[in-house]
């Protein structure tokens, strides 16, 4: 198969879809492996690597698109991305469609093959090419805070541990899943005051024994969220609902009871987002301001680690990308009732059904596809 590595276009985003080793990986399987030049230096992955795994490197942007049977990306195809795609392609990436009514269109019109990373499943119902990912947001999550909590930066100026005298930083994790307990793990560490808040009382069980309490867990309900939004000093908005947009947890009247200065930070935000006032934000310009608030909407933030995030993006994906190539996206979907669900867009229908409802459109059962 003619398997394509595009340069990353959006924005400060410097991952690539996969590593020298597991291009490898699938040359040693018969398959051509062609990548686009200096797609993989911002990850610190140079093109000779690519040559030495048996890779081909493609100058012509438009030859490597167009000759290509599957094409593996890191973030959702941007518009001249979008513009190349054609009927018979596979693309195998990010989407996030319940938050992108134009993407979500584009790829419909192009008539490709469309499976995301993010809505695949796994035996015990989670999300096993999210989660990578997820786990590095998680983490850089309380990075960004913390700095957004700087006076220079508009926060008020509070370090997250405080210092022996004075107390530490209050932060309220919204959501214990993956980025939920990264975040709240990271800010456990650094010293502050975590709480964890979710709807799963499994879930917090879990993190109050995996944390010996160390942590407070609350259940999610609105006077909970009002209690976090006035005592908290940083929110991690951390809630996902699988392939549907984010829910809009706090709103804009919130925000005028929060301490100024503090901080949010909406992981969700490539779903749309869980704060009302919440916009993506790109590396080059981070955050912004609200009624006194500091916003951290960065909508690719493992983009900035892209060394550490696109090697364990490719550990994830590899498995996937092989059977793809192996078999072909309609045997490798049939074989695997897990990996059905990546399947979200083919030849101009719909076949997820929550980026159906998202914008009140029809959609196909994926199993009907698959004949």
């Amino acid at each position: 198969m003619q398997i394509a590595i595009p340069k990353e276009i959006k924005n400060h985003e410097y991952r690539v879809a996969l590593t020298p080793t597991g291009a490898r990986e699938l040359v040693s399987r018969g398959h051509t492996v062609n990548v686009q030049a200096g797609a993989g230096e911002g990850a610190g992955f140079v093109d000779a690597a690519y040559e030495a795994s048996g890779a081909r490197i493609e100058a012509d942007v438009a030859k490597l698109w167009d000759t290509a049977e599957l094409i593996l990306k890191v973030k959702e195809p941007q518009p001249e991305e979008v513009d190349r795609l054609k009927s018979g392609q596979t693309i195998f990436t990010y989407l996030h469609l319940a938050a992108e009514e134009t993407l979500t269109q584009g790829l419909i019109n192009s008539g490709a093959t469309c499976i995301a990373y993010e809505t695949i499943t796994d035996r015990q119902g989670g999300l096993p090419l999210l989660a990578p990912m997820s786990t590095v947001a998680g983490r850089m999550a309380i990075q960004a805070g913390a700095h957004s909590l700087e006076k220079a930066q508009g926060g008020s100026g509070v370090l997250l541990p405080g210092v022996p005298g004075v107390a530490p930083a209050k932060v309220a994790v919204i959501g214990g899943g993956v980025v939920g307990e990264n975040a709240a793990r990271m800010a456990l560490g650094l010293g502050a005051e975590v709480t964890v808040l979710d709807r799963s009382i499994s879930r917090l069980e879990v993190l109050d024994d995996r944390y010996q309490g160390r942590m407070k867990t609350v259940y999610s309900t609105a006077d909970a969220i009002d209690d976090a939004v006035r005592e908290s000093d940083l929110i991690v908005g951390a809630v996902l609902i699988p392939g549907a947009a984010a829910p809009k947890l706090i709103t804009r009247r919130m925000l005028a009871d929060m301490k100024p200065g503090s901080v949010l930070v909406d992981v969700a935000i490539d779903q749309g987002g869980c704060f009302e006032t919440s916009k993506p934000t790109t590396h080059a310009s981070p955050t912004y301001i609200v009624d006194e608030v500091v916003h951290y909407c960065v909508a690719n933030m493992p983009g900035a680690v892209a060394r550490t995030s696109t090697q364990a993006l490719t550990n994830a994906t590899l498995p996937y990308i092989i059977a793809l190539a192996d078999k072909g996206w309609q045997k490798a979907l049939a074989d695997d009732h897990h990996f059905l669900p990546g399947l979200n867009v083919h030849d101009g229908q719909i076949a997820y059904q929550a980026v159906a409802d998202a914008f009140s459109l029809e959609s196909v059962n994926p199993t009907s596809l698959l004949k």
